[in-house]
């Protein structure tokens, strides 16, 4: 009954906006892309245009339905993944931004985080939220904005002003003004949200300032978000989460003890601990995996800020590169990385570290280092990130895990993918649809149609290729002790 129907997901990540369009089989039988601006106003500030989103992720609907030669007749349902922790903050009566949308790896925030660990707070928050106090979180960017927009506060109080994440600010969008809501999985990255009541923490709205009229209703991840009118067609929009807890879905890591890594602007890996709430004692954080009924499952995370940004720094900054792809052909075209250990933390340390005030750093270079030194040296640094998730979450769950499954832009450098297989003695398996992120999205509003279940996702997962580790113990011991002593030569650098 549904053969002719596809539906849409909407990818909306950090540098850029996309749209699939997906069958009732699951396959991809399209998809649009658009790149929109950063901004950097200040050292440590990151920005985008919340109009530049909206715009860009209108025009990849438009044009991976002109490109299919299919209207929105044949549009069952949209399914939403966004990059998490960004904030916008608009005007409810003109549906306009009152300022810029602070992304998640903006530092500007980080004496608001100091005032809150003086206060005591950080065990109620990782208790109630599941986090730990830092500037990657939503809640002190709308502290900030509040702070630094005309009457902030008193318009916030008085119901005209609008917090969401951007998966709330395109549901807005979509609706016309008709539904201000966000899933569970995006409430769970505002550092405001209980895990346990699964509401606004009205503790920390207080603490920090927030008025709760500006806070968005939470629903599960599949489940109805209102109408959006697409000529004279009314499609619903019914599956939202977070991109890494959306990339968990689409893995079909939908049982305990399983996990993925998602190698994208960041670089993200997330274990479904089910029905237990694990808290971290090594630095990882707590999340609300997809729902998609009236239970939740939860999820260990460990968040690398930057990975597959790492790369654009390499083209885009220093031009080494003529684009990411080349980082692979470099990295071959020399034996080792000669020493060179290059450490990206550009935004700070994540997991699990947690230092907002690590800078970026290269170490060993002498006259004999080369651009290929550079790229081989920058990939490897994600798997290096990635092992010291892997270390934390292992200590955390008691869990051994013996295959890793990876998607995301950088899975297709099978250079990285051997050493990262290599670098954790675990083996990498990397699946035949890497689109992984927005495929979750799908799957979600999928089930609230009642085209696909849970059993039929984890049977349409094909694998494409696994990399074994081949290097030999003494070699990947003396390379991660060598990254271990970098890393700690950049904490505190801007401090």
């Amino acid at each position: 009954m549904f053969k002719d129907q596809f539906i849409l997901a909407l990818d909306q990540g950090t540098t850029s906006s996309r749209t699939l369009l997906v069958d009732p089989a699951g396959v991809i039988r399209g998809l649009a892309q658009k790149e929109f601006p950063q901004y950097y106003p200040e050292s440590g500030w990151v920005e985008h245009d919340p109009e530049e989103i909206w715009s860009t992720q209108l025009e990849t609907i438009q044009q991976v339905l002109r490109e299919a030669g299919i209207g929105f007749d044949r549009i069952a349902a949209i399914g939403i993944t966004n990059q998490r922790e960004t904030t916008v903050v608009w005007d409810k009566k003109t549906g306009k931004p009152v300022y810029p949308a602070i992304v998640w790896q903006d530092k500007r925030t980080a004496a608001i985080c100091e005032e809150l660990k003086k206060k005591g707070l950080e065990q109620y928050v990782r208790e109630n939220t599941g986090l730990v106090i830092d500037s990657y979180f939503s809640a002190t960017k709308i502290r900030w904005i509040l702070d630094h927009i005309g009457n902030g506060r008193r318009r916030a109080e008085a119901g005209d002003l609008l917090f969401g994440t951007i998966d709330t600010w395109l549901i807005w969008k979509l609706t016309g003004g008709q539904s201000h809501l966000t899933d569970h999985t995006n409430a769970s990255r505002t550092m405001l949200f209980n895990l346990s009541t699964l509401k606004w923490d009205p503790f920390l709205l207080e603490q920090l300032s927030i008025p709760a009229a500006m806070m968005p209703g939470v629903k599960a991840s599949s489940a109805s978000y209102g109408i959006f009118q697409a000529d004279d067609f009314q499609i619903p929009i019914c599956g939202v989460a977070g991109d890494q807890q959306s990339a968990l879905f689409g893995q079909a890591c939908l049982e305990e003890g399983m996990a993925k890594n998602t190698y994208g602007t960041g670089c993200f890996m997330l274990m479904n601990t089910g029905n237990s709430k694990v808290l971290s004692g090594n630095g990882l954080i707590t999340t609300l995996a997809c729902s998609t009924g009236d239970t939740v499952q939860y999820a260990l995370e460990g968040s690398v800020f930057v990975a597959g940004a790492a790369l654009q720094w390499l083209r885009d900054g220093l031009k080494i590169l003529a684009s990411a792809a080349q980082s692979e052909y470099l990295a071959l075209s020399v034996a080792d990385s000669n020493e060179v250990f290059v450490v990206p933390a550009f935004a700070g340390l994540g997991a699990p570290y947690w230092d907002m005030y690590a800078r970026g750093a290269i170490f060993g270079l002498t006259r004999d280092v080369t651009a290929a030194h550079l790229a081989k040296a920058t990939l490897e640094s994600l798997a290096y990130q990635t092992r010291d998730v892997l270390e934390a979450m292992t200590e955390d769950s008691g869990i051994r895990l013996k295959t890793l499954k990876v998607d995301g832009g950088a899975v297709v450098n099978n250079y990285l993918m051997q050493f990262q297989a290599d670098i954790l003695d675990v083996s990498v398996e990397r699946p035949e649809v890497v689109e992984t992120t927005a495929m979750g999205a799908a799957y979600l509003a999928g089930i609230y149609l009642g085209w696909w279940d849970t059993r039929m996702i984890t049977a349409a997962r094909k694998v494409e290729k696994v990399f074994v580790p081949v290097m030999k113990p003494d070699k990947r011991h003396q390379l991660y002790h060598k990254w271990q002593d970098a890393v700690n030569r950049t904490r505190g650098w801007a401090k």
